[in-house]
């Protein structure tokens, strides 16, 4: 009781941060928001082998990768907040209180998911005068995929922040990381029309069982094996991911 409630403290404030500069929320769509709109039209033609016929259809493979690469780089990117807040002696003010240690990761961590949830939103209703079209509970479903994923990546980011410690450092180490996971992910183009080769390295990537698991939900196949998979999978991940990062954080914070 004492971590949830800590943890709702916590997020508490971080939402208020958040909502004195809503900018953040805007400025974190706007790429998603060109790709989108300017990107995934062309890939009609493309995604003809799969069936994709009309545009409705094309954006329902479609979306479902471009909210992935929404978390994968806007989760795995929150480390420089945290980094900001260990420069400013935030952190340090804050463990001296009797706030849980693990609350204050995770309330900041749940604060980067909710962001990230509301960036989707907009993405998805952008999306529907395209023909998007999802069932109420599927689309609920890869929303929680989604949450899950973006408090891996969080936990992932502040992990790495507080080894590296530095912004300099983190930036190149991020990218390093971020772009193969997405590329191995099919957010562009399904991996289903890449040679097997590639498709065998791409199973070991737990962000490719991801979005295998929200385009299904988002074709109406909520009863897919696909779906139960890839919430499995994320759901370990990030229970590891937050472990790590929590350790961290009472080791590495003084």
């Amino acid at each position: 009781m004492k971590l949830a409630r800590d943890t709702w403290l916590v997020f508490q404030r971080q939402l208020l941060l958040m909502a004195r500069t809503p900018v953040w929320i805007a400025v974190g769509v706007i790429q998603p928001i060109f790709y989108l709109l300017l990107f995934a039209p062309l890939l009609k033609s493309a995604l003809a082998p799969m069936g994709a016929t009309t545009y409705a259809e094309t954006y329902q493979i479609y979306v479902p990768g471009l909210l992935a690469v929404l978390v994968i780089f806007g989760g795995l990117f929150t480390g420089f907040s945290l980094l900001g807040e260990l420069r400013a002696g935030i952190i340090e003010r804050s463990r001296v209180t009797p706030v849980s240690r693990l609350a204050l990761l995770l309330g900041r961590a749940l604060r980067e998911v909710v962001a990230l949830l509301l960036q989707a939103v907009i993405i998805t209703v952008l999306a529907l005068p395209f023909g998007l079209r999802v069932q109420p509970v599927d689309l609920v479903l890869a929303y929680l995929l989604m949450a899950l994923l973006a408090l891996m990546t969080s936990s992932v980011s502040y992990g790495i922040a507080l080894v590296v410690r530095s912004d300099a450092a983190l930036a190149p180490v991020v990218n390093t990381v971020a772009q193969p996971i997405a590329l191995l992910s099919g957010v562009l183009l399904p991996l289903a029309l890449a040679p097997e080769w590639l498709r065998s390295i791409a199973r070991w990537n737990p962000f490719y069982w991801a979005v295998q698991g929200m385009r299904a939900l988002f074709s109406g196949n909520g009863g897919s094996s696909a779906v139960w998979e890839s919430l499995v999978i994320v759901l370990a991940l990030t229970v590891l991911a937050v472990g790590w990062s929590a350790r961290l954080f009472n080791e590495r914070v003084r």
